[in-house]
């Protein structure tokens, strides 16, 4: 099972799938944007860690040839899209509402607690396995990932999944740490500012996914009558 040397093609081909499924503009760069400019290059990592985690966990299953899980997800897709829906909408009226944390009377930004570093995490993880277009558009690369480099074993299936993880993450490090040196140009009106076109961001994402539930059951009624 492990007597194949492991292709060396396999680390460059996963981290550029890494970066290709991080890079597109989606709520989790919003939120990678806006925690970098409130609380600097942890803030940032913290908030894209969490799709790394998603990511990683999504490649793995495709790696490892779960079918099950990618037809449960074609099957619920739409319960999974309008709960990643909701989600968006509350996180961005939250973010839209929210005031950056300030000392009183000051413009320098009070350190994060640990807490907020995991609670980002977690809601970047959760935006990333409730996307289904993201679940099975890392299905898809990984069903066609012998179009580019052959597979030799499970040893070049698992060092694919970690290559994934790690392009990921370095996308994640290069926008944290990019953002995050711009934060003292900003004083506070202009991070509540931010706070709030990000929060329009978010909102519009979730909108967008339910919209398109709605849109198909308005056809699909349409059609019916």
């Amino acid at each position: 099972m492990f007597d194949a040397l492991p292709n060396p093609l396999v680390i460059p081909i996963g981290v550029a799938i890494g970066i290709l499924v991080a890079a597109p503009v989606g709520p989790v760069n919003v939120m990678c944007i806006q925690r970098s400019l409130e609380r600097g290059f942890w803030g940032g990592v913290a908030a894209g860690l969490g799709a790394v985690l998603g990511d990683g966990l999504i490649a793995l299953s495709a790696a490892m040839g779960v079918g099950a899980i990618s037809g449960v997800v074609k099957y619920y897709r739409t319960a999974i899209q309008l709960v990643g829906g909701l989600a968006l909408l509350i996180f961005g009226i939250r973010l839209y509402a929210a005031a950056p944390q300030t000392i009183v009377g000051e413009t320098e930004l009070l350190s994060p607690r640990p807490i907020d570093y995991v609670l980002d995490a977690s809601k970047s993880f959760f935006l990333t396995v409730t996307n289904p277009g993201a679940v099975l558009g890392l299905f898809a690369i990984f069903g066609g990932i012998g179009t580019f480099v052959e597979l030799r074993g499970s040893v070049d299936a698992l060092i694919l999944v970690a290559a994934v993880a790690g392009g990921s993450l370095g996308w994640w490090v290069l926008l944290s740490s990019s953002v995050g040196w711009l934060r003292r140009r900003f004083d506070i009106q202009e991070l509540s500012r931010i706070n709030r076109i990000a929060g329009i961001f978010l909102v519009a994402f979730g909108a967008l996914l339910i919209g398109e539930i709605v849109w198909q059951y308005g056809r699909m009624f349409a059609s019916a009558g």
